[in-house]
């Protein structure tokens, strides 16, 4: 076959336009699809919970604290696990307790503040319950320790 021949041959740009067409519709099908099964998968529709401790000041002598674990709306979630650890105040050990069906747990810390310390904090994260849409992966609302 001799170059110029393929140059002349105008047969070979007939079928271009049609296999265009026939590639977008069957790209936008694909991604259509693509998109419905993504929308159904479950972790990207989760809530994330927070808590609400009371009370949100405390001192350093052993104290209780009630924790509401909530979701955005300010529904109480029952069977979570809250788990208390010294952020800029120390803890003994770590604490943990699991709410209950109104969705509160109550813990007893005892917090110390190092020397010249005048305040710090309290850090409690979140175990969602299994078989749930929750996570917690932001910050939560912390305690204030002061002297």
């Amino acid at each position: 076959m001799e170059p110029r021949a393929l140059a002349g041959d105008e047969r070979a740009i007939e079928g271009l336009p049609i296999r265009l067409v026939i590639a977008l519709v069957v790209g936008v099908a694909s991604l259509s699809v693509m998109m419905n099964t993504l929308g159904g998968i479950q972790t990207l529709g989760v809530t994330e919970l927070d808590v609400k401790p009371s009370p949100e000041v405390i001192d350093e002598a052993s104290t209780e604290i009630t924790v509401e674990v909530v979701e955005p709306q300010g529904d109480r979630v029952a069977n979570a696990t809250v788990v208390a650890t010294g952020g800029t105040a120390t803890l003994d050990s770590v604490t943990t307790a699991r709410t209950n069906a109104n969705g509160t747990a109550t813990l007893s810390l005892s917090p110390s503040l190092g020397p010249n310390q005048q305040e710090g904090t309290i850090q409690f994260d979140v175990k969602p319950p299994a078989g749930g849409q929750y996570a917690d992966e932001r910050g939560n609302t912390e305690v204030l320790v002061v002297k």
